[in-house]
């Protein structure tokens, strides 16, 4: 004992602050452990934790699962109506993006975006007419992600709208999304005027047609590479798509000049495509709803393989927990506002979009898109620290992802619903800002994080899994 009085000490201090204050103020070396106890306490989720933690089976079901996400071979194929392309689409059925709602609690823009499509449809004369046809019960509400389908902010998709076709070489699989219609008002953000719905219009019956006809000859286009090039360039894949949309789009130009379009279409396609930076982030959504449903229903993982939101709720799925949802209500988004708009206009938290976090990209690979603070909000910093923050919640890398800031390594990958709820580390997430009102569109971009209610109730589920069997 007197030996060690005699050392020079260095203090770690774990939980209360004023400890680690006194030994300073005492002129010793104390570093401050920020920490708390997992799920803020709650004894029940914490033993639930402690018996999943280095359980052999759950790290096994981990290891299948993330070799499966990683495994996948997306392809994009074509383009298709989505009446009949998408799985158990109905003819008066409407998707959406996040869980499962019901009309009468959907968000200003989800109603406002359903409206449209009814209009879009021709299934209304007006607005009044279409809000009324939504209340009736007459059209089937259901979620994209139970139809092998993911679409950006309020999701809707409805029988006539075309479709990406993306598809696993590795095992035949396919995954699905809408097409981007740009930035501003846009039927996704809940407008639906004249302009959005001849909008839509233009690109079921010229662009979708176009690009398939060129896609046909092509075979297929390899994602993974392109967006592994495009990661290298500046893009995180989600609100940034400058690169990606770039790369497809040289990909794509000669074969649509090979199509022999009329020469105003061809003009159309590629100025539309060229002046819309997000043209790519359907087609990322599909590939990353591809890759994470090889992962999904793998018994006793704990690996998240979708995070979604519908503007009411936020919902996840687990690999091991089948199709269950697990909700919390949807979060305020930390952003910048266009001129004239501020938090008090914004709806909460909402779409699909959240599936690219989910495979590692977005958010998880900020890093690679430092520019990306320019539309989202924070400092190039930020956008570092939120790609190393979530190394410590997910169960590994992906290779192929590389990210030059942090030395080329990995983007990470793999949620890990037990690291989530043992770091307390909520996935940061960066979305657009829809208005809350329906009709009005996009007002913003920033950042939000999934909340860590939905994780507990997850680790949970897989704890009483485990103990049946």
């Amino acid at each position: 004992m007197p030996r060690l009085l005699e050392t020079s000490l260095g203090v770690v201090n774990v939980g209360l602050a004023q400890f680690a204050e006194t030994i300073a103020a005492a002129g010793g070396a104390v570093t401050q452990l920020e920490w708390t106890p997992p799920a803020f306490g709650d004894r029940a989720t914490g033993m639930a934790l402690a018996r999943l933690t280095n359980h052999p089976a759950t790290e096994a079901a981990n290891t299948r699962a993330l070799a499966a996400f990683l495994g996948a071979a997306p392809v994009l194929r074509g383009v298709g109506a989505a009446r009949s392309t998408l799985p158990g689409m109905g003819e008066r059925m409407i998707l959406h993006a996040g869980p499962p709602l019901e009309w009468a609690r959907m968000c200003g823009p989800m109603q406002g975006a359903i409206a449209g499509a009814i209009l879009y449809e021709c299934w209304a004369r007006d607005a009044g007419a279409a809000r009324a046809l939504a209340a009736s019960g007459q059209i089937a509400f259901d979620p994209c992600h139970h139809h092998g389908a993911v679409g950006p902010m309020a999701g809707v998709i409805s029988p006539s709208m075309p479709v990406w076709i993306v598809e696993d070489a590795a095992r035949g699989a396919r995954a699905y999304s809408n097409f981007n219609e740009g930035l501003g008002k846009a039927l996704r953000f809940g407008a639906y005027g004249a302009d959005v719905l001849g909008r839509l219009k233009w690109i079921e019956t010229k662009l979708a047609p176009a690009i398939g006809a060129a896609l046909a000859p092509l075979g297929g286009i390899e994602l993974k590479p392109l967006v592994a090039q495009a990661l290298i360039m500046g893009d995180e894949v989600h609100n940034r798509n400058a690169a990606a949309t770039a790369l497809l789009l040289r990909r794509l130009a000669p074969a649509l000049v090979r199509a022999r379009l009329p020469a105003d279409d061809l003009a159309q396609v590629l100025d539309f495509i060229a002046d819309n930076e997000h043209f790519y982030l359907n087609i990322s959504m599909a590939m990353c709803k591809l890759m994470l449903d090889a992962a999904h229903g793998v018994a006793g993982s704990s690996m998240v393989t979708a995070m979604s939101r519908n503007g009411v709720e936020f919902g996840i799925r687990v690999s091991g927990l089948g199709d269950r949802w697990f909700t919390a209500p949807a979060g305020a988004i930390d952003g910048l506002y266009f001129a004239g708009y501020g938090a008090r206009d914004a709806a909460l938290d909402l779409g699909d979009s959240s599936i690219t976090e989910t495979a590692g990209f977005g958010g998880f690979s900020m890093a690679a898109a430092p520019a990306i603070v320019k539309f989202v909000g924070g400092t190039p910093e930020d956008a570092t620290a939120n790609s190393m923050r979530m190394r410590h919640i997910t169960l590994g890398e992906a290779s192929t992802f590389q990210l030059p800031a942090l030395d080329f390594r990995g983007a990470p990958c793999g949620i890990d619903v037990r690291k989530v709820v043992d770091s307390g580390i909520e996935p940061v997430i960066n979305t657009g800002i829809a208005h809350r009102d329906a009709g009005v569109g996009q007002i913003g971009a920033g950042i939000t994080r999934a909340p860590l209610a939905c994780f507990t109730q997850a680790l949970c589920a897989l704890d009483a899994e485990a103990n049946r069997s």
